[in-house]
């Protein structure tokens, strides 16, 4: 009987493992520096479903993000927020994001940000506070390449800033 019991548990072992995994909460944001540009550009990436989820709690429950059925306010929703969610002080003075655009490749939304008239870099200090008002588990990942140096870093909610000097 007890044989029974540890073949029986064993069997089941995969199937309990399987219903309670754990989805992963990340975004990783790429900052490249294009100086004869004066350009920091910036292309951030976020899964389509946890981004969706934020915008209907946030703003708009029927909002929809799908490149066939978009909602028509999409855009308007997702510029607010990545403008309160991320922040850029270059040489120590905020900065202005602006939003390009957007596109969507398979399950993964890509945000295109730009901010111009950047003509030196002394000091640069990342926020990136994406989804974390949404996933106490998020991370997001910030790789830069400023200079031609590459730095990457791991921001939580208790550690939403990165320094970077120059």
């Amino acid at each position: 009987m007890k044989v029974i019991k540890t073949l029986l548990i064993l069997a089941l072992f995969p199937i309990l493992l399987a219903t309670s995994a754990h989805k992963y909460y990340v975004s990783v944001t790429k900052i490249e520096y294009i100086q004869n540009e004066k350009s920091l550009q910036i292309i951030s990436r976020v899964f389509i479903d946890d981004f969706e989820l934020l915008l209907k709690q946030r703003y708009d429950k029927n909002v929809v993000l799908d490149p066939k059925l978009e909602s028509s306010n999409a855009n308007d929703y997702i510029k607010r927020y990545l403008k309160q969610k991320l922040g850029i002080n270059i040489n120590n003075k905020p900065t202005q994001i602006n939003y390009l655009g957007k596109e969507y490749e398979n399950d993964i939304i890509y945000f295109y940000i730009e901010i111009n008239n950047v003509e030196a870099i002394k000091t640069l200090n990342i926020t990136n506070k994406l989804l974390f008002d949404q996933f106490e588990e998020q991370q997001n990942i910030v790789r830069t390449n400023i200079y031609a140096k590459h730095k990457t870093f791991i921001l939580t909610p208790s550690s939403a800033i990165a320094t970077l000097n120059f």
